[in-house]
Formats: C-alpha cells, sequence, structure tokens
C-alpha cells in the first residue's frame, strides 16, 4: 500500500511539466562546484554554485544522472561525483581512517564514460577526457586556493561544465538522449512488479533515500535483504519481492522529493520524520505542514493563522468541495540500525481528516496567559512530556519513541489519545510539579477525547476555563490547593518556594496524606494577611471549593491525577484573571 500510493505520487507528479520530479534514470543532486573547460579541456574555472551565507549556503541543484548504489565497492557515477572518482584525487574522512582507493575509483569513473561510447559524438565528454588525461590537472585545480581548499578537504559533488553552457556537460543532449536510450532497453530477468503488476526487469537493489533525520548520511532503505533470514527458497536480493525497476525508482523518487527540506511536505513529529501528500493536487495538502509544524521566527503567528484558515475552510467547504473523497496520506519515517522504519501510515478522506484535526484543535483549546499562542505545535506538545536536556537539541530524543505516531494517529483518526500521553503527562508534571500550558492542554484533550470514545463513563466534561460546576474529586482538590498555594504567596510576597514546590506530587497522588498539614498551615497564612478583606474573600472561596470534599481520599487514580492538574490550572489561571467582584487591598 505504502510503495503503491508514493508510485502514483509519482506519477502525478510527473504529469505535471511544472512540478520538477526527475524523470526515469535521473535525479536531483546538490553539486557545490563545477569545474569550467574550454572545448580542447583547458581549464579556465571553478564555480562555486552555492548562495547564501556563512553556514546556510546551499549549493545549486541538478538533474544528474541517477546515482549507482554503493556499499563496499567500487562503483562510479556517470560524469559527477566525488573528488576520489572525479579527479582520482583522495581526501580522506574526517575522524576515521580511509584506503586509499582513489586510483581505482577513478579508473571506474573513465569506464563509465567509455561504457557510454560518448566520446565521438561529444565534444563536451572530449573536453572532459582530454583534462582528466593532464597530469598536471591537480596543480592547475589547486591555484584557485580558496575553492581548491574545500573541495580537497570536504569531498563534495563535483562535475564540469564548457564555459558558456549554463547546465553541466551530462546535460548535453547527445549524453541525454544515451542514457534514456539505456533505460528504455529491456535486459534482464523479467518479472511480475508486486507494485504496479506490470512485467518488467526487477530491481535487485533499490535506490537509497536521503533526508531521515538520524539516518545514515550516505542514504538508507525501505526495502532492503541484508541478511539471509530475509530471504526465502534460496533467492537473493530483490528476488524475494520482486519490485519493478520502474516502479523502484518512482516510489523512491517521490520519497526523496517528499523528504527534500523544501519541499513543504516534511515535518518532524518528536523523532519521526513525517511526510504527507494527497491522491491529487488539493488545498489540504498545501495546508498541512503549518499545522503542525514550529512556525518560523520571522512569522511567529503562521500556526495561528493556518488554523483559523482549516476552521473556516472546514465550515465553508472549501477543504472538501470535489476532493471530499481524494485519499491523503501521511507517513512517519525512523531509522533503524538496518532500514528505515515505518513508524506510523494513515491514510483517509480529505474531508475526514480535515475534521478530525478541527476537533482536535478544539480540544486541545484551554484558557491560557494572554502573551501565549492558542495553537501550540505538536512538537512543542509532545516535548513538554519528556525530560529536559540541557541540550535544547536533544529534547526530541527523550519522547517516547512510540508516542509521536500513536498521537499523530489519534488527531488525524478522530480517536481517543494513547494511555501513554496522559501518563507521562501526569507523570512530568508531579515530577517538575509544573502544570504548563502545553501540560494542561495535553490533559483536558486526552480526558474529554476518552470521555467521548467512552460515554458510558460516568464523568464531566472538561471545560475552557474554571468549571465551578465540576465537583469531581480531582478537580476540587487541584482547586483547593491552588487556593492555599495562593493564599502562601500573598501571606509572604517575594518568596522562593511555595507549597507546590514540597507537596504537589502528594497531594496529587496521596492526597490525605498532606492536605491535614496544608490546612493547617493555611490558617497560619490568612492570620498574615494585612487586607481584612482578601481574608474573607479567601475564606468565602474555601467555603466554595470545600463545599464538595467530604474528606481526603487516601489516594486518587491516574484520571482523576489529571484533573487535580486541570483544577489547580483552571483555579490558577481565574486568579489572574480581572474581575469587578474581588475586593482590593486596603
Amino acid at each position: 500500500m505504502i510503495l503503491q500510493a508514493l508510485t502514483e505520487y509519482y506519477q502525478r507528479k510527473a504529469a505535471d511539466p511544472d512540478s520538477g520530479i526527475a524523470p526515469l534514470g535521473w535525479e536531483w543532486k546538490e553539486l557545490p562546484f563545477l569545474i569550467v573547460l574550454t572545448p580542447d579541456g583547458t581549464l579556465l574555472n571553478i564555480e562555486d554554485t552555492r548562495e547564501g551565507e556563512g553556514k546556510k549556503r546551499r549549493a545549486r541543484r541538478f538533474l544528474v544522472p541517477q546515482a549507482v548504489k554503493r556499499t563496499v565497492g567500487i562503483a562510479s557515477n556517470l560524469l559527477w561525483d566525488n573528488p576520489d572518482y572525479v579527479l582520482g584525487f583522495h581526501v580522506p574522512p574526517k575522524g576515521r581512517t580511509k584506503a586509499d582507493r582513489s586510483a581505482e575509483s577513478h579508473a571506474a569513473f573513465l569506464v563509465r564514460i567509455a561504457e557510454m561510447e560518448l566520446a565521438e559524438q561529444s565534444p563536451a565528454v572530449n573536453a572532459v577526457l582530454s583534462f582528466l588525461a593532464r597530469d598536471t590537472k591537480i596543480a592547475e585545480l589547486a591555484a584557485f586556493d580558496d575553492l581548491w581548499e574545500e573541495i580537497s578537504t570536504t569531498a563534495p559533488f563535483i562535475s564540469f561544465k564548457l564555459a558558456g553552457d549554463i547546465e553541466p556537460v551530462f546535460r548535453d543532449p547527445v549524453i541525454t538522449n544515451a542514457i534514456n536510450a539505456q533505460i528504455n532497453a529491456t535486459s534482464g530477468e523479467q518479472a511480475l512488479c508486486i507494485v504496479t503488476g506490470n512485467e518488467d526487469q526487477f530491481a535487485n537493489l533499490h535506490p537509497v533515500l536521503k533526508g531521515i533525520s538520524g539516518a545514515n548520511a550516505t542514504g538508507a532503505n525501505i526495502v532492503g535483504y541484508n541478511a539471509p533470514a530475509f530471504c526465502s527458497f534460496g533467492k537473493q536480493q530483490g528476488e524475494n519481492a520482486p519490485v519493478g525497476q520502474t516502479a523502484a525508482f518512482a516510489y523512491t523518487t517521490a520519497l526523496n522529493s517528499l523528504l527534500n527540506r523544501d519541499s513543504g511536505q516534511r515535518l518532524m513529529v518528536g523523532d519521526t520524520t513525517t511526510v504527507f501528500w494527497s491522491a491529487r493536487q488539493t488545498a489540504f495538502e498545501d495546508a498541512f505542514d503549518a499545522l503542525w509544524s514550529e512556525p518560523p521566527k520571522d512569522n511567529p503567528d503562521s500556526l495561528t493563522d493556518a488554523v483559523a484558515t482549516l476552521f473556516k475552510s472546514v465550515s465553508t467547504g472549501a477543504f472538501v468541495t470535489d476532493n471530499d473523497n481524494t485519499e491523503f496520506y501521511v507517513l512517519g519515517l525512523s531509522p533503524n540500525a538496518a532500514r528505515v522504519g515505518i513508524r506510523f501510515w494513515h491514510h483517509g478522506t480529505v474531508a475526514n481528516m480535515a475534521a478530525n484535526i478541527r476537533q482536535y484543535f478544539d480540544d486541545m483549546r484551554i484558557i491560557h496567559p494572554s502573551h501565549m499562542k492558542q495553537d501550540l505545535p505538536l512538537g512543542v506538545l509532545l516535548r513538554s512530556t519528556a525530560r529536559k536536556s540541557e541540550n535544547r537539541g536533544d529534547w526530541n530524543k527523550n519522547i517516547n519513541p512510540n508516542l509521536a505516531g500513536a498521537t499523530m494517529r489519534a488527531i488525524i483518526e478522530g480517536l481517543a489519545f494513547p494511555e501513554t500521553l496522559f501518563q507521562a503527562t501526569v507523570i512530568r508534571i508531579k515530577a517538575e510539579r509544573d502544570v504548563s500550558y502545553p501540560r494542561a492542554k495535553i490533559i483536558k484533550a486526552c480526558l474529554n477525547r476518552k470521555l467521548r470514545s467512552q460515554p458510558n463513563l460516568n464523568e464531566r466534561r472538561i471545560t475552557m476555563s474554571l468549571d465551578k460546576e465540576n465537583t469531581n474529586i480531582g478537580y476540587r482538590l487541584g482547586r483547593l490547593f491552588a487556593t492555599l498555594e495562593k493564599i502562601q504567596q500573598e501571606a509572604n510576597p517575594g518568596i522562593n518556594a511555595t507549597i507546590r514546590d514540597k507537596f504537589y506530587a502528594s497531594a496529587s497522588g496521596t492526597p490525605a496524606s498532606v492536605f491535614g498539614t496544608l490546612m493547617r498551615l493555611k490558617n497560619h497564612h490568612l492570620s498574615k494577611l494585612e487586607s481584612t478583606g482578601r481574608r474573607i474573600w479567601f475564606e468565602k472561596l474555601l467555603g466554595e471549593v470545600m463545599e464538595a470534599i467530604t474528606d481526603f481520599p487516601s489516594h486518587l487514580a491516574l484520571a482523576d491525577q489529571g484533573r487535580f492538574a486541570i483544577g489547580y490550572y483552571h483555579q490558577n489561571q481565574d486568579f489572574w484573571t480581572k474581575k469587578t467582584d474581588k475586593p482590593q487591598n486596603d
């Protein structure tokens, strides 16, 4: 299903002349440097294709002949590669040793050109071969001090171009025609492709995938047979599940296109690289990324704007007009030792997904400080469930690996959130003694979605703000704890630590063990208030909160510990809300 959907996406993009997706036998690759030659092979210049400044410099992307798949052997790309292959110049990898096989690699580069029999037909290839035959070529390149310094130390991909040409030599019409003719030539064993159902030469090895966070920099695979245990009946590699070369190219090219950092269809959910697409062009496909990604610094309101657009579009039908049955796909990928792991795979119609996502944002809404955004990226919410690291870049690594996928599935399919999300949030609150805004959002959404999926539960729905009619013991105790803390803070202005720092975990888990002590402390704190009106107001509030509390239970179930957190959060937010009925200090 996944490979078939990706293959169909490739076919959709290939049918659009403006999509820019690579045709069969080609791929997009960044080439930072081009060696510029005259028609007789004389070196003129080294062209730096990079744009931008500092570490943000990006090389220009070129449509190059498809890369060969290398393991430990020597195999050269056609008319482009790293300096070992193109020039026979060895660049040792940083931090480790590697045998110098540059002579063999360069010989393979020349053999690959010779196999295509292009020298007699293409002046561009003749120029390249003439330059490479020069004994002084490395010395000539070294004259371009700064650029050669980068090439000789970083081993980037390089190629050639003729002076006056816009594109590198491999875009010469003679060369492109020869490559395309070779692709279309039928050779090798034919088999029924399990993706398309068509007869095709099967792909023994599938092209690699790039752009998956945490995966090997040289690329990774979804499909691979790297151990005998994965093979059957004596078959080798791709024989075990024959995927045609056309389909293998199509699905990997489509996925690499989605994984490209500029695609607009790639996002991070925790540590999971997530891509998405629809069976045909939809407005929902264009808006999906903005609903989950952390907004750029130059446009911090982009998420809020995207959510508002989604809400309006679902209401008016803009997302679903003529597209209500269009399939939409979400694929989560994570690195593994041998191949790429499928963390999650969801598909459904655009109409259903848009409605479910709107419901998710509705469920997440809760009263919050005015300086904070109403809608938060999913990554921010998931990070609030994990232990913090000194390095902010490592926070995602502390998120439960399966949590991102299960949460995304619940959102897209309109299901109850995984219990692990609720548990992780409650545990983190107790560990850090902090009912933060993201955590309050999660707990509210978890409780309400569970109630929606299990309507037989005799519980009250959590509201956006303080609910004075909610008599749940956990919720009331949370309100009481917030009130006791507020009294302590006003009795001791500027206090560094409150009862929350010492008693939150016990108060929310085993109330009977601490609330007796807290109530006695309350009397002491009330007596220290200078304002009689303020003291009376607090006593009235305590009476209202404790009206539904008959005793302090010995322990609270996990769900009620979550309601405790919400009661505490709601009551605190209510304290910060301006009210005309609260007396001023006199």
